[in-house]
């Protein structure tokens, strides 16, 4: 059982430890960058300074504390861009990747379903989140330490565990393009592409008369002002991810059942 769970979980762990540095030094970087922000110009006046639209888009609340600053820099940044765009595209080639290489036969022509092929390989993206989310908060908490600032440690915790379900309705959009398309890179790129798009309608139509319309973006459901600045924890957000990473699992295997390999 769970064969192709742990054989693609092995092939991550070489690149999640190389995500998790890169993201470990992005958040270092981010920590000891703030005294040297915060003494030499007005935090308020900076946010200020930002178009309305890139407020608007980065959610941009306060860059006054240390809390505020990470929210921006590392968390609305780091987070919900980047790594939501790296598990799309990773995602997007869990099943692309073979079809486009020829490999899927050989893999179908063994006793395996396909919905079990996909939702092993999709459960394999628990390596590298699980990763970032466990060796990222330490860091936090240890460069604000080092440099004088204090942060809650339940809520930097918090903060990581509720980003998992947004990581994982992340992967399931590229898991849904990983079976529409034959090739791996028009598979990767349309993930990419969706992902940022509905991050920038969401963003963009947030506060509008059309902010119904980002009721299916992922990022909705996730906002680490909330976590950092007010200390509240939305359970209810994390329970949408589940069910809207569900509902892509069974549309995506749905659709890998149907199509002619």
């Amino acid at each position: 059982m769970f064969e192709f769970a742990r054989y693609d979980a092995a092939k991550r762990v070489r690149g999640s430890v190389y995500l998790s540095v890169g993201i470990s030094l992005l958040a270092a970087f981010a920590v000891w960058a703030y005294p040297s922000y915060s003494e030499a110009m007005d935090m308020e006046q900076l946010r200020e300074a930002f178009p309305e639209p890139m407020i608007q888009a980065f959610n941009i609340q306060t860059m006054a504390s240390l809390e505020g600053f990470l929210a921006v820099e590392l968390y609305m940044f780091g987070w919900i861009i980047l790594l939501g765009l790296y598990m799309a595209y990773s995602a997007a080639s869990i099943v692309a990747d073979d079809v486009d290489r020829g490999r899927m036969d050989t893999l179908l022509s063994m006793p395996v379903s396909r919905p079990r092929l996909a939702i092993e390989r999709f459960a394999a993206l628990g390596v590298p989140i699980l990763m970032v989310n466990v060796v990222t908060p330490v860091v936090v908490l240890v460069s604000a330490d080092l440099i004088g600032e204090s942060l809650s440690a339940v809520d930097v915790i918090a903060l990581h565990l509720l980003s998992i379900p947004y990581l994982f309705a992340c992967a399931g959009i590229g898991l849904l393009a990983s079976v529409l398309f034959d090739r791996a890179s028009i598979a990767q790129r349309v993930a990419l592409g969706v992902t940022f798009g509905i991050y920038l309608v969401e963003s963009l139509l947030r506060g509008t008369e059309y902010e119904a319309l980002g009721v299916i973006a992922p990022m909705r459901y996730f906002d680490p002002n909330e976590v950092l600045l007010d200390g509240t924890y939305d359970l209810v957000g994390a329970a949408v991810l589940l069910g809207m990473t569900a509902v892509l699992l069974v549309v995506s295997q749905v659709i890998f059942v149907r199509r002619d390999i």
